[in-house]
């Protein structure tokens, strides 16, 4: 059974930066696209990143150029940069496959707040 641990959460100040971590067990790791999505409060879960091999990478229009999705595919482990963050990207930020198939971990906490 596939097992995601997201990881790296937590408060920064608006402009700042930030890297979130999610390691997956059990999985075809580095034969399927990853993703990131985040939900914020009273909010839809929704696509933030996504990684094709380790140089396809896709981005919501509201987070291109200021994230960087990233993987290692030796470490099981995909990355979520983040930079010049926004109050609106408080959210609580999930891994999954670009399908959203795999079991749901209990995703990172990312509050964006002075």
């Amino acid at each position: 059974q596939v097992q995601l641990v997201e990881s790296g959460g937590g408060l920064v100040q608006p402009g700042g930066s930030l890297r979130v971590s999610c390691t997956a067990s059990g999985s075809n790791f580095g034969f399927d696209t990853m993703a990131w999505y985040r939900q914020a409060p009273g909010k839809q879960r929704e696509l933030v990143a996504s990684i094709f091999g380790s140089a396809y990478t896709n981005y919501a229009d509201s987070v291109k150029g200021r994230f960087t999705i990233s993987r290692d595919n030796a470490k099981t482990t995909v990355y979520l940069q983040m930079n010049s963050l926004k109050p609106e990207d408080t959210a609580v930020y999930y891994c999954n496959n670009g399908r959203g198939s795999l079991r749901w971990g209990q995703g990172t906490q990312v509050t964006v707040s002075s």
